[in-house]
């Protein structure tokens, strides 16, 4: 062992490379040692960390930013992947968290919400969990939730129109985007509105929920879709 776990600088934070070669038990092990090892380095900074190498699900993910936050004094804030798509986006949630606007700056919140939980924020939020069916979460700015999204966001709640949400594995009972509403399963709401799903298989994949003519589209985060986002 010794180097199946190296630790590089981005970016955005750091990004932490895992020998494909090594069981994960291994790995979680070296992940512990090396983070005790480079914690005066790191002292009680915030920042994201990216995993490459060994592909990872996001239980094990979740896992090893436990062991990462047990083992330093590092704040992780997010996980960024590879993809240059996703990144982007959350990119901007990262820049929008030293912005002075009360919209644009952004929140983080780690763990998951239950049912009956409210989460609310005057700005921009991200959320580093799930937020289970009966949750819900309020948003002046934007909503990203790097997990799976059940329940109810509202998102632009101080009528921004060009706010949008994210999440990893998108499948809410309601979104609220400024002023327009839509739930689950097409189900013409309040003004005529539809959630409007377009989706080319049914694999879980990150997606983006946004306006467009007065309606909430939900589509996989693309090149594309992110030229057409007013941001």
């Amino acid at each position: 062992m010794g180097q199946s776990v190296v630790i590089k600088k981005n970016k955005f934070g750091i990004a932490v490379v895992l020998d494909k070669q090594v069981t994960y038990d291994e790995i979680k092990n070296e992940v512990a040692e090396k983070f005790r090892q480079s914690s005066k380095f790191f002292k009680d900074a915030e920042i994201a960390v990216s995993f490459q190498g060994m592909e990872l699900d996001q239980v094990q993910e979740n896992e090893l930013v436990n062991i990462i936050e047990e083992n330093s004094s590092l704040k992780i804030m997010c996980i960024v992947d590879e993809d240059k798509e996703r990144e982007a986006i959350f990119k901007k949630a990262m820049d929008e968290r030293d912005t002075p606007d009360n919209v644009q700056g952004g929140q983080f919140y780690k763990g998951t919400l239950r049912s009956g939980q409210l989460l609310e924020s005057d700005t921009s939020i991200i959320i580093l969990g799930d937020v289970n069916i009966g949750a819900r979460v309020v948003a002046a700015g934007n909503v990203i939730v790097l997990g799976m999204l059940q329940g109810t966001v509202y998102a632009g709640a101080n009528g921004n129109v060009n706010a949008f949400v994210v999440a990893l594995d998108m499948d809410p009972i309601q979104i609220r985007i400024a002023e327009i509403m839509a739930r689950k399963a097409d189900e013409i709401v309040k003004k005529g509105k539809r959630f409007s799903i377009r989706r080319q298989n049914n694999l879980v994949e990150p997606q983006i929920a946004y306006v467009q003519e007065d309606n909430i589209y939900i589509e996989p985060i693309t090149r594309e879709v992110l030229q057409d986002m007013p941001f």
